[in-house]
């Protein structure tokens, strides 16, 4: 703490807090700072560059009136890279929607697809590398771990068979800017009942309908904000491809969820056994590609 002070002397900073949630590798803290609070995320320095790309990703969302931390600076500081952002107040979204009407929860996933559909129009060069490629790489990759894994999910064939019906949909699709991240996990309900954007720690650059592959987190919290956040992104006008692509990024995600959680230990494991188990009953064994709890709510 007396270190972080001495990197900051610009800051009148009277408080810190350490911040453990998430499963960032950043360490994290709460500057109090006069009547203001910011936070601080710092990270090893072979992660410079991408850090440099998530301060400015950040701040061209800021600038763009999309409802993230204000980036305030970022730089080198006791051998970290850090980011520094104002701190937003309010509720994990986690937390919040299960308490508000389903009409309430559907407003707020409506505001985070439209938010999301801001982000994939700004600008960006297209990747030499075409997304059928580097998605066909992550996916073998997903599937190499998921062979090499001790724990299998029971019905765990069927999502290899459905990745292998549909790989050929990741042809000719242009690619992004990404939050990497994007779900109620990371975002924040204010006391105006406003969302903001938080964590741009796994940002990058993809297809941008592969950006809802973490759907499934917020579905189980709120399926009216899932269903908000689809319709919000797509005006009401849902694509039939959307879905069968969506299907093909949540299985892949799935296989490569179990030999991730293994080192976290038993209880992680069981989380995402009963995950695929939830995912197997929305998508009827893999046999329809729009999931049960998906509502247009209007």
């Amino acid at each position: 703490m007396h270190t972080i002070r001495n990197s900051f002397p610009h800051l009148a900073i009277h408080h810190i807090e350490k911040l453990d949630k998430g499963w960032s590798d950043d360490d994290k803290y709460i500057l109090h700072v006069d009547d203001e609070k910011y936070l601080l995320r710092l990270s090893n320095l072979n992660q410079k560059n991408f850090k440099i790309r998530e301060y400015e990703l950040i701040q061209k969302c800021y600038e763009s009136g999309l409802p993230v931390q204000k980036p305030i600076e970022h730089g080198e500081a006791d051998g970290h890279y850090y980011i520094l952002l104002e701190w937003v107040e309010g509720e994990e979204t986690t937390i919040k929607l299960p308490e508000l009407p389903e009409s309430e929860q559907y407003r707020l996933g409506v505001e985070a697809g439209m938010h999301l559909w801001k982000l994939h129009q700004m600008d960006v060069q297209q990747p030499e590398e075409p997304w059928e490629s580097k998605m066909n790489m992550k996916i073998n990759r997903k599937i190499s771990m998921y062979d090499a894994c001790d724990y299998k999910f029971q019905k765990g064939h069927l999502f290899l068979e459905y990745i292998e019906g549909d790989r050929h949909l990741l042809q000719n699709r242009r690619q992004v800017l990404h939050h990497g991240d994007y779900h109620v996990g990371n975002m924040i309900i204010d006391a105006d009942y406003s969302l903001h954007i938080i964590d741009f720690n796994r940002h990058d650059v993809g297809e941008p309908w592969e950006e809802f592959n973490r759907i499934v987190w917020s579905a189980q919290t709120s399926p009216a904000f899932a269903s908000g956040q689809i319709n919000g992104y797509f005006s009401d006008d849902v694509p039939e491809a959307f879905w069968r692509l969506l299907l093909l990024y949540i299985s892949a995600n799935m296989l490569s969820s179990l030999p991730w959680g293994v080192p976290f230990g038993q209880a992680q494991i069981e989380i995402f056994m009963e995950q695929a188990d939830e995912i197997m009953d929305w998508y009827d064994d893999l046999r329809t590609v729009i999931p049960s709890w998906y509502r247009s709510f209007s």
